[in-house]
């Protein structure tokens, strides 16, 4: 049976696939998509919140983007030759560019502690997209604490997009040439807003936003902004969701943002708090609309890619 959004998904061996808080990237005609393994049993911690133990970031493969081959957990407990990462930890929304000049893949993750009180990220790198990764180190920031996170291109340019001050602020903290660490400038948007979950598009004119409100494992209103400039203007607009069920983005929650020849379209997640393990995915087609293309919307398809994935021909 082919797969629905808003359920579990399986892969080509009918296994669940676990990529959770992730990312799509294409490289060389083909697909990767990567995100957080949750193939374990929640359970309580010391400090009453609810998780499961780290098993691994995993990595599946795909030339089709409906038939999924899972390829392995590239980044574990083994992959941390400084010792930091242990079952314990939090390791969260992993997202990965390549980097063509040093020609490898660099991965940025949530990285914390398991009381939530460090708020970094991890930074790994692998010169195969289907790893392993090995970790690089483990920072915070530009000294800012960071939680939900997305990675962005933007010409020869990458920034690290984050939540910070406590999840009222995000950050675009803008990467070194190598991607492995912040080169000290940081601008800032939706100030004392308490956004998280953030991605990014770049369609014409605008850059637009869409991103969740900070509600925990409860889903919320998603909202959208856009501006003519990445990380200046940004302006909140409105919830690109229709229909009954958009006052909790249709039960889910942004994951990132890829585009198939030209289209964009949202990953999204869809959680289940005490039973991670079976959270769900949606990957709906973004509209730009509106006299000036200055508007998005997100209507709800049933079918992956809204069914516009048997129109694309190649990668």
């Amino acid at each position: 049976m082919a797969n629905q959004n808003g359920q579990p998904w399986q892969d080509q061996d009918g296994h669940l696939i676990q990529a959770h808080g992730g990312c799509i990237i294409a490289h060389e005609n083909t697909y990767y998509w990567y995100g957080e393994n949750k193939d374990a049993a929640n359970v309580q911690s010391d400090n009453g919140l609810n998780t499961i133990p780290f098993v691994g970031i995993s990595c599946y493969e795909s030339t089709d983007l409906q038939n999924w081959q899972f390829k392995n957990n590239v980044l574990t407990v083994a992959s941390d030759k400084t010792g930091t990462i242990t079952k314990d930890s939090i390791v969260e929304r992993p997202k990965v560019l390549f980097n063509e000049k040093y020609h490898n893949f660099v991965m940025w993750a949530h990285y914390d502690t398991a009381n939530y009180q460090f708020a970094g990220c991890i930074v790994a790198t692998s010169t195969s997209a289907t790893g392993p990764f090995t970790v690089q180190h483990i920072l915070r920031p530009n000294q800012k604490d960071s939680r939900d996170m997305t990675l962005y291109q933007d010409g020869d340019k990458a920034y690290l997009v984050h939540s910070s001050d406590m999840n009222k602020t995000i950050y675009f903290s803008e990467l070194t040439d190598d991607y492995l660490n912040c080169t000290g400038f940081m601008a800032k948007v939706f100030e004392d807003q308490e956004r998280e979950a953030p991605t990014i598009l770049h369609q014409g004119d605008w850059y637009f936003m869409i991103t969740s409100g900070t509600t925990g494992w409860s889903p919320n209103p998603a909202l959208f902004s856009r501006s003519h400039f990445l990380f200046s203007g940004q302006k909140l607009i409105d919830n690109p969701c229709e229909g009954p069920m958009s006052r909790t983005t249709y039960d889910g929650q942004p994951a990132y943002i890829f585009t198939v020849d030209s289209q964009p379209y949202l990953l999204m997640d869809h959680w289940k708090r005490y039973d991670l393990k079976h959270s769900g995915y949606s990957i709906l087609p973004i509209k730009i609309t509106g006299k000036r293309q200055r508007d998005i919307a997100l209507p709800w398809t049933d079918e992956p890619f809204g069914g516009l994935l048997r129109q694309h021909s190649s990668l």
